[in-house]
């Protein structure tokens, strides 16, 4: 589901990136300003970290047979996502409201 959600979001950003070639500082924060861009990117963002979690995820269980460091490793893996993906929620935020 995450990979179906993030084709039309990567295909949004990348074109809206593209636009926004040449822009300045002020007109993309404003750009970011933007309630409808700012929710895209949030939601953008969440995508992007729980994909990258999931095939992580995959990867460690595929391939790490111990099975106290499979646990701790797929735990790192989910408590990196999560914060990384909070810190960039509220960065989008911060800019977003100023």
């Amino acid at each position: 589901m995450t990979a179906v959600a993030l084709v039309p979001l990567l295909i949004w950003f990348v074109a809206s990136i593209c636009v926004m070639t040449g822009a300045d500082y002020d007109a993309f924060r404003a750009w970011i300003a933007t309630p409808l861009v700012s929710v895209l990117l949030v939601l953008l963002a969440i995508a992007v970290f729980h994909h990258a979690q999931l095939g992580l995820q995959v990867v460690i269980e595929d391939y790490v047979h111990t099975e106290w460091l499979k646990i701790a490793s797929i735990a790192l893996v989910k408590f990196a996502a999560i914060g990384l993906a909070v810190a960039t929620v509220f960065s989008i935020v911060k800019i977003a409201l100023g």
